[in-house]
């Protein structure tokens, strides 16, 4: 099993760098490719295991989105985000879970239920991937990252009593509420105390690489301690990686440019491993439905897919106007959403591979020995609504926000913000600089340092002015663009000399890796101001 998963791993991660490469999405063409390559002759089945998902891949890509969240935005919209994240699971739940009962033979409530929690949370992997690709607006964006982020915790407590019921265990609506009560307050303390033990270590360790070293085992660690004390894993990953967000501008800039990296090359691996493994699980569930009529199966699974895409919307609109209709404040408070941009949060209601964990995590038999009731069948339509949503709501998203005419305008108000702070900080600057040069004798040769500097703080505050009014039609060069052009040129020839000082044996390889990694931050400095 692990050379096969080796092997998903390396090929998830070539067709995902070709998909970038050419511009394609990435998730929606490795759940086609898996699909199609599990039906090859002899290659080798690879199942997916609930632990792998649980414990392995969502910790790292959960606690990855936390920390590129912004936990003001998060705050701003909490009453959304709640509401999103809380609600409709539990909404969904019950809905689908009645459609289901209803439509689906031989199924009892409590085994629907099971199925509603199962395919009730949409997945933070799905909607980060396909948002990021398609350009969705910032606040619709952080609707979804922030829901993305909790759902899966209240999704995973309604997942736990449904099944206890199902499998013969007590559970009452008391116990579910206390259960998700203690597992909430218990993810929240550990999280805190993870986020304040880890952020005091890393400041006190400066050591960049350790620093990266230990944010890496830090999702992990976190939701296992969680786990082992009945707490919410997902919350408490979610509460350390929001803290350590925050906390990262006390951090040294190499620390944050190295875990930046580190980062986003986890999760470029993880998301294409997760997205491959994902299309690769449906020659083993169609061999679970062995001697099954096909056409009710098909029934069954479109009466679902139909059923979960039509209770988000059943909940996201009240959900959006009734609180607007019953509170004033709320009125004054907030900008009126348009229903366009409403019915683009309930399109984006993606499924994922914790919903395909969870339906895996499904005990084959009961408290009393006999088989779970309709657990193949469960498998099959929790995949259904997983491939289903990505493919019909991932393929036509970008289309729906090009047609409802949902434009982001982040980056004229991102460039308008970052100008008029960049200016403040420059004008700070100068009055430093002033009183610099007011401490130097006239002749002093400092002076000249203090000159060159006032130049930079100058640049930098012309980069944000010049940058204020150009959008993307303009292909100008402005004057600070052609200097950063010809600083890029004057760094390539330096790194040049530096590689044949190496070659001609001037020079030994350290000397040349110190060179070439002052060069690299200067020409990651340029780029990071260009982007």
């Amino acid at each position: 099993m692990s050379a096969s998963l080796l092997l998903v791993a390396v090929v998830a991660v070539v067709l995902a760098a070709l998909c970038r490469r050419y511009g394609l999405s990435a998730p929606l063409i490795l759940v086609v490719i898996g699909l199609g390559i599990g039906w090859i002759p002899g290659t080798p089945e690879v199942t997916l295991e609930p632990e792998l998902v649980l414990f392995l891949i969502l910790p790292p890509l959960l606690y990855s989105a936390a920390q590129e969240s912004s936990y003001q935005a998060i705050r701003a919209n909490r009453r959304a985000i709640g509401l999103l994240a809380i609600g409709l699971p539990l909404f969904s739940t019950v809905i689908v879970g009645l459609v289901a009962y209803a439509t689906v033979p031989h199924l009892p409530l409590a085994a629907a239920l099971v199925l509603g929690a199962v395919v009730a949370p949409p997945d933070a992997v799905s909607a980060q991937a396909i948002g990021r690709r398609v350009g969705l607006p910032r606040r619709i964006m952080t609707l979804l990252g922030g829901e993305s982020l909790l759902n899966d915790a209240t999704a995973l407590t309604a997942f736990r009593v449904a099944l206890a019921a199902a499998v013969g265990a007590t559970a009452s609506v008391w116990e579910g509420l206390s259960t998700f009560a203690i597992a909430a307050v218990g993810g929240l303390v550990i999280g805190l105390a993870v986020g304040f033990a880890v952020s005091w270590l890393r400041l006190w360790l400066t050591d960049p690489p350790m620093e990266t070293a230990i944010g890496l085992v830090v999702p992990f660690g976190t939701y296992y301690v969680a786990e082992e004390i009945h707490a919410s894993g997902v919350i408490a990953v979610v509460v350390a990686g929001l803290f350590l967000g925050q906390r990262s501008v006390r951090l040294g800039y190499a620390t944050r440019l190295q875990d930046d990296a580190v980062r986003k090359s986890i999760d470029a691996l993880l998301e294409s491993f997760v997205f491959l493994l994902i299309g690769l699980q449906l020659p083993f569930l169609i061999r679970g439905l062995a001697g099954e009529s096909w056409v009710q199966i098909a029934i069954d699974a479109a009466v679902v897919l139909a059923a979960t895409i039509l209770a988000r919307f059943l909940w996201v609109y009240p959900a959006t106007y009734l609180p607007r209709a019953l509170s004033s404040k709320i009125r004054r408070r907030e900008e009126r959403p348009t229903p366009r941009a409403v019915f683009i949060v309930g399109w984006a209601g993606m499924r994922g591979v914790v919903s395909l964990a969870a339906a895996f995590a499904i005990p084959l038999t009961t408290d009393d020995g006999g088989p779970f009731p309709a657990r193949a069948e469960i498998l099959f339509l929790t995949f259904v609504v997983v491939v289903g949503t990505l493919l019909l709501q991932g393929t036509t998203l970008g289309w729906m926000i090009r047609r409802l005419g949902i434009g982001a305008d982040d980056a004229a108000k991102d460039r308008l913000a970052y100008a008029s702070a960049q200016d403040r900080a420059s004008r700070e600057s100068e009055r430093r600089l002033d009183e610099l040069a007011a401490e130097l004798p006239e002749n002093d040769p400092r002076r000249h340092q203090v000159a060159m500097l006032r130049k930079w703080v100058t640049t930098q505050r012309n980069v944000g002015w010049e940058e204020l009014g150009r959008g993307p039609e303009d292909i100008g060069e402005s004057p600070t663009a052609a200097g950063n052009r010809m600083r890029m040129d004057l760094l390539q020839i330096q790194r040049k000399v530096f590689i044949e000082e190496r070659d001609d044996g001037h020079i030994d390889d350290e000397v040349l890796r110190t060179a070439l990694r002052r060069l690299d931050f200067a020409e990651g400095q340029m780029d990071r101001e260009v982007d």
